[in-house]
């Protein structure tokens, strides 16, 4: 009795566990994914409670700058019009470190921020040093005999008379340290003398002078935590709403965030838009596959192949004209009006004409092409590579002598690719918060409501089984009694006692009945025929007797 007891306790303990873990399954199936958004939201919003922040602050991802120069093999065949020859140098890597200052937050659910970046020379993973020399085009020279294109001859050959005078010649030969971080150079302190902030340069020209151990400008971006629909866009960029270096409105706006994070919960139909000020407009990146890094599902975005097209294959972007070929834009405007254009390495995804008119260019994807993986979810970037080139339009200018015959053409100076990848203890981090964390308890969900509905047959299967096991016959063809346990069989040898109750359903009529054929059966057992008849009589007479009872 107390083993059948035990085992009703242990279905019924089953039986409630069981029920306790189908009502935790069927509640996480219902909550969690609203759940891990309120965390996700909670967490990458700009605020100094949120996890982000710190990594919003101080970028704990190495960024490397990899510089690629285009070294021209023959300069004195290009001064008599042919075509220029470049060798590809480097790269020349630079370590980049980032961090904000003066993080003001406002009433109006934005912080302001000026972000410094300074840069150190890496010669393990560079192929080269800083002390090489590149042949590249004189920017100086070349800009100011542009700029004089339309002047009167006198002014002309007053310029060809100060270039003689200083020495200086269409091409140069300089250190990839000078051209980088900025050289002395009489015509660049000729210039600031006569004609003060015409360049944004003191003493010192490089084309990445004013980027070291400086900052991008003052940014104001929505943090997210009032109206969380805006978070990370940039509101203002040095105080404007705005910028006024190009001819349309649409080409002058702010668009998108200050290009370290975005809006999380992103779909394939997202697309990641940012300001640059180096290259004094936003941009807009496109969705092209979903992919694995290190673990963490991502989005790879890359650049549209309208870019960098001109105004007649791409009608918005008739505002950055004037516009040559489809593949390049003009930046004169934002870099003190010398003849500069920017564009994909090698000029890919560019008119091919672009890269016909110089020998050793060899655009390809692989190798020259941007992109950004970004971790769907949070909007956080895991992988990216941004690159672009840094070109000078040149071409001979009637009056000035230093020009030659310069058949006009753009003239790769270098490409530059900014990468970075999240890695080591702030890589694990995140995977584990923000990917092992939500997949387990994805998983845990229907384990438990799985397990619940199996628990809960145990206390359902005990009951029907004790049900169906009354009506069975015991063993020896006994009946089975409603507690499911056989009759009890009478010892052999023993009596039934005159006072035992007869079967309920062994009437007296029935009993009577049978007794003929009870005391037919006498003479066919033999030997038993005596002590049968004996008994037959004595239960006759009992049986009569109990009749007229």
């Amino acid at each position: 009795m107390g083993g059948h007891a035990k085992a009703r306790g242990a279905a019924a303990a089953l039986g409630v566990l069981g029920l306790l873990c189908a009502v935790l399954g069927a509640v996480m199936i219902a909550l969690l994914p609203s759940l891990i958004e309120q965390q996700v939201l909670k967490n990458v919003r700009i605020h100094p409670s949120s996890l982000s922040f710190n990594m919003w602050k101080d970028i704990p991802v190495p960024f490397y700058l990899s510089v690629y120069f285009f070294n021209v093999l023959n300069p004195d065949k290009v001064l008599k019009g042919e075509k220029p020859q470049v060798q590809e140098l480097g790269p020349y890597v630079y370590r980049e470190f980032r961090h904000k200052t003066n993080i003001t937050f406002h009433d109006n659910d934005t912080v302001s921020f000026l972000e410094y970046r300074s840069y150190q020379f890496q010669p393990a993973k560079s192929r080269g040093s800083e002390s090489d020399y590149v042949v590249v085009p004189n920017i100086l020279v070349m800009s100011a005999s542009m700029m004089m294109e339309d002047r009167p001859m006198s002014l002309k050959l007053m310029m060809t008379l100060a270039f003689t005078t200083l020495g200086q010649r269409a091409f140069m030969n300089r250190t990839v340290g000078e051209i980088m971080w900025g050289y002395d150079d009489p015509l660049m302190s000729l210039i600031n003398k006569y004609f003060p902030g015409m360049f944004p340069f003191n003493g010192k020209f490089g084309l990445f002078a004013e980027l070291n151990n400086s900052d991008s400008g003052l940014f104001t971006v929505f943090t997210g935590v009032k109206n969380f629909s805006r978070i990370h866009l940039v509101d203002k960029w040095n105080g404007l709403s705005k910028v006024s270096f190009w001819h349309s409105d649409q080409c002058n706006m702010i668009n998108g965030t200050a290009g370290q994070m975005w809006a999380p919960f992103m779909t394939p139909e997202s697309s990641l838009e940012f300001y640059s000020p180096d290259a004094c407009r936003s941009m807009k990146l496109i969705y092209k596959e979903s992919g694995v890094f290190e673990g963490i599902p991502t989005y790879r975005f890359v650049a549209p192949k309208t870019l960098f097209a001109n105004g007649s294959d791409y009608p918005p972007n008739e505002g950055f004209c004037p516009c040559m070929e489809s593949g390049i834009q003009n930046v004169s405007t934002c870099r003190f009006n010398a003849p500069l254009f920017l564009s994909h390495p090698h000029f890919y995804d560019g008119d091919p004409a672009l890269a016909e008119a110089v020998t050793g260019l060899h655009p390809n994807q692989e190798e020259h092409s941007l992109f950004l993986d970004i971790h769907p979810v949070t909007g956080v970037p895991m992988n990216c590579s941004v690159k672009m080139q840094l070109n000078l339009y040149i071409k001979a200018v009637k009056g000035i002598g230093q020009t030659g015959s310069i058949e006009p053409v753009v003239l790769p100076l270098l490409w530059f690719g900014e990468s970075g990848a999240m890695e080591g203890e702030t890589l694990r981090s995140f995977y584990t918060q923000l990917v092992l964390l939500p997949k387990v308890l994805h998983y845990a969900q229907y384990v438990l409501l799985g397990l619940g509905c199996v628990l809960l047959l145990v206390p359902v299967v005990y009951q029907v089984r004790s049900q169906v096991g009354g009506g069975q016959a015991g063993p020896g063809g006994g009946a089975v009694g409603a507690s499911g346990r056989s009759p009890r069989r009478r010892p052999p040898g023993a009596r039934i006692s005159a006072g035992a109750a007869l079967h309920p359903r062994m009437s007296a009529p029935r009993v009577a009945a049978a007794l003929p054929v009870l005391e037919g059966l006498g003479p066919s057992l033999g030997g038993e025929q005596v002590g049968f008849e004996s008994r037959s009589r004595a239960l006759g007479s009992f049986v009569r007797g109990w009749r007229r009872c």
